[in-house]
């Protein structure tokens, strides 16, 4: 995984802290997971992480968070990591994170939550992403209003300043990690 990413998490685990926010994310003690995470730490945050059991035995999970949440499977996890979150903010992933965004962006548009989401567009890692949702609204699967349901930041600065026009609240962070 290039550097960059790494560095990302490390800022937003950082900033989260600095804004005086609990960091609520995936749970896990690698990648950049495990960066977002030692970063909020560091900076004096408090962090709840929210984990499977199969990752708790698989011995990646991050005994570290003030609150280690356990739960049976990847589907009570993402509930969980809704309901508990305020904002959500994606980090550079895999097939779990893009999973993950597609979820809380289906619940969304459909009204389910009107939180705010941001794509934190590390090296523009999200550019071809952004670009399929174009061609589904070229299509016409997808509404054009699916354009108003996130934010897509450049960089952990931009994010920090959209959540604080959001409201201010705790994120919720989707990460790449083995959890994927």
């Amino acid at each position: 995984m290039p550097r960059a990413y790494v560095v990302a998490a490390q800022e937003l685990g950082t900033a989260i802290a600095g804004a005086g926010w609990t960091l609520v994310y995936g749970g896990n003690a690698v990648g950049c997971m495990g960066a977002l995470a030692d970063a909020a730490r560091a900076a004096g945050g408090k962090v709840v992480g929210i984990t499977p059991e199969l990752l708790v035995r698989e011995g990646i999970a991050d005994n570290e968070c003030d609150e280690l949440v356990v739960t049976a499977n990847m589907r009570d996890r993402k509930a969980m990591l809704e309901a508990r979150g305020d904002a959500f903010v994606a980090l550079p992933g895999g097939l779990g994170t893009f999973e993950e965004v597609f979820e809380i962006l289906v619940g969304k548009l459909l009204g389910y939550h009107q939180k705010p989401i941001v794509l934190l567009n590390v090296a523009d890692y999200y550019a071809p992403l952004l670009a399929m949702i174009e061609h589904g609204i070229d299509q016409r699967f997808i509404k054009a209003t699916a354009r108003d349901a996130y934010f897509v930041a450049g960089s952990v600065a931009e994010t920090i300043a959209f959540l604080r026009r959001s409201g201010g609240k705790a994120p919720a962070v989707g990460e790449p990690s083995a959890a994927e």
